[in-house]
């Protein structure tokens, strides 16, 4: 277990003692040789309890050259100058290296050991992808605590106004503390072994809690549900599939990938390709609406999600549409956003990248009978070529020139955005599909070039908040949220007059009621309370939406 800022603290109090020692040991010192200074150069016998009383004036400053009128001698001035610098040294040491960290650390406000929460999220303990899962717990009003033993992590957290539990996630008593026995759910999110521990502890903690637990090798799942969890995800393995589907129905040529909302009403992601009839034109000029039937719900430029797109932004060979329509219109779009000088390559697809996301997407194209090619920089079975992803000789010798697609399943987004780089100098036709650990990285990778990026972190978090309420989430790997929900607060009200997309961002894009799906929602389209709505929106968007109309 690493214990962190309470070595670090103790480590400081440590070298706080060895310094006060080293300092005490230097007056001692001192008065000896005062003592025999003024014995030898002056003529005067002073005590050696009276020596160090000198010194300690001398050092602290507070009776600062009360013996100077007895120093005659150059020789006891050469004792007493060196012992007047150590003094001013010694205090201008302590304050800043010691005293003060130790005064700011005792005067810091402790995280709190206890929480009174109920019916609430226990999540242990916090990362990327747990940010991720409060943030959708907060928007559907449902209470979390997170429990995290870094007391560094625990204080800022608190600091920032989380609900949180300073404390061991695999001790019982911190469990009870986290009040387990009143919980709706635990969420175990920490590397795979120690998941396991926290399993077992939340359910002797309380045997009926539901226990989800996050696995990073897909193979442990078993145990995971052998110590007690009700529910094992793999986000990795997720990420995999989400990343073949995408390369085995590429956005440059097909829209198979679309998301199925009804009966032949689907919302899909369409990439703009170069010498399209649609590059050059504004948003407005390109009449996308009027020419294939088709809403745009919102748009990428260069990596930044825009929604509504504003009517005068240029559409180039970066953007992506995301749009609603049947599969007529969807095919009409499509046609607009090909390349009217080629067409794309139905080559191979490599997968650059073998650990837990791109075996599972190899796996993914093999079920699906597309040509792939597995490079990495380790030899172990399942690996076609061997090299690292930032080299070019690596692509080159993976024949990357007649590639369909690369889908990036590398676990650094450093070295994905790079490897990205590498990929559009060598073949600028070739689709990269990245996989993005935090989503911080997301608009990086866009702006390199890649075609199509999903990050691990919203993945996760949208899995365990789809899982954990109600509301579901139609397209949990989607950079867009498109959610089923209910909007009791608008009901009675057109779309116009609830004024949805001005105060949300969000747009309707489909209405369920009585088992029909409804589609054309238009600004007049009245809301009743027994209806399902069909919102697209970012996480924020989304978010706004449930506080305003929810």
């Amino acid at each position: 277990m690493v214990d962190g800022p309470a070595e670090t603290l103790s480590g400081a109090k440590r070298r706080l003692v060895l310094y006060l020692s080293g300092v005490a040991v230097l007056m001692l010192g001192y008065a000896a040789l005062y003592q025999w200074g003024m014995a030898t150069f002056e003529g005067t016998s002073v005590s050696y309890i009276d020596a160090l009383h000198v010194v300690v004036e001398t050092f602290t400053t507070t009776g600062y050259g009360e013996d100077a009128a007895r120093w005659t001698t150059d020789a006891m001035k050469l004792i007493t100058i060196p012992m007047m610098v150590s003094g001013v040294t010694v205090i201008f040491l302590t304050l800043p290296l010691f005293l003060v960290p130790l005064v700011e650390e005792a005067l810091r406000t402790a995280p709190p050991a206890t929480t009174e929460q109920t019916d609430h999220v226990i999540i242990c303990s916090f990362t990327s992808r747990g940010d991720t899962l409060v943030e959708e717990l907060e928007s559907r009003g449902v209470p979390y605590v997170v429990v995290d033993e870094d007391r560094e992590t625990a204080q800022r957290l608190y600091a920032e106004e989380y609900e949180v539990v300073h404390g061991n996630p695999e001790s019982v008593d911190t469990l009870e503390a986290a009040n387990a026995e009143d919980a709706m759910a635990l969420v175990a999110d920490d590397d795979d072994e120690t998941n396991a521990s926290i399993i077992l502890s939340a359910k002797q903690a309380a045997p009926d809690l539901h226990v989800i637990s996050l696995i990073e090798d897909g193979t442990l799942s078993d145990y995971h549900k052998y110590a007690g969890a009700d529910e094992v995800v793999s986000p990795r393995r997720i990420l995999g599939e989400s990343l073949a589907r995408k390369a085995a129905s590429p956005i440059a040529a097909d829209i198979d990938g679309a998301i199925e909302i009804g009966d032949d009403f689907e919302v899909a992601e369409v990439l703009v390709q170069r010498d399209s009839a649609l590059e050059g034109d504004t948003i407005a000029e390109s009449a996308i609406g009027r020419r294939t039937g088709v809403n745009i719900i919102g748009a990428w430029f260069r990596g930044e999600f825009v929604t509504p797109p504003d009517p005068e932004a240029v559409v180039d060979e970066h953007t992506i549409l995301l749009v609603t329509g049947r599969e007529e219109q969807l095919e009409r779009l499509k046609e607009l956003t090909r390349s009217e000088t080629r067409r794309f390559r139905r080559g191979k697809v490599i997968v650059a990248g073998y650990g837990e996301v791109g075996a599972t997407a190899a796996d993914a194209l093999v079920s699906a009978n597309v040509p792939s090619l597995v490079l990495d920089e380790v030899d172990k079975p399942g690996v076609d070529v061997i090299g690292d992803a930032t080299n070019k000789q690596a692509f080159l010798s993976a024949d990357i020139d007649e590639g369909q697609s690369v889908i990036l399943a590398l676990d650094n987004d450093t070295t994905a955005i790079f490897a990205t780089l590498v990929i559009k100098q060598l073949s600028p036709e070739t689709e990269v599909i990245a996989r993005a650990n935090d989503a911080e990285s997301i608009a990086k990778l866009y702006r390199a070039g890649a075609e199509y990026v999903l990050a691990l972190s919203t993945v996760s978090g949208r899995i365990l908040a789809s899982n954990l309420t109600e509301e579901e989430v139609i397209a949990p790997e989607s950079q867009v949220e498109i959610v089923r929900t209910t909007a009791p607060q608008i009901a009675g009200q057109t779309l116009a007059e609830a004024d949805v997309r001005a105060r949300t961002n969000c747009t309707v894009i489909a209405v369920e009621r009585n088992d029909e799906l409804l589609t054309e929602v238009g600004p007049d389209f009245t809301i009743r309370s027994e209806d399902t709505l069909i919102v697209a929106g970012t996480d924020d968007d989304i978010n706004q939406f449930n506080v305003v109309c929810g």
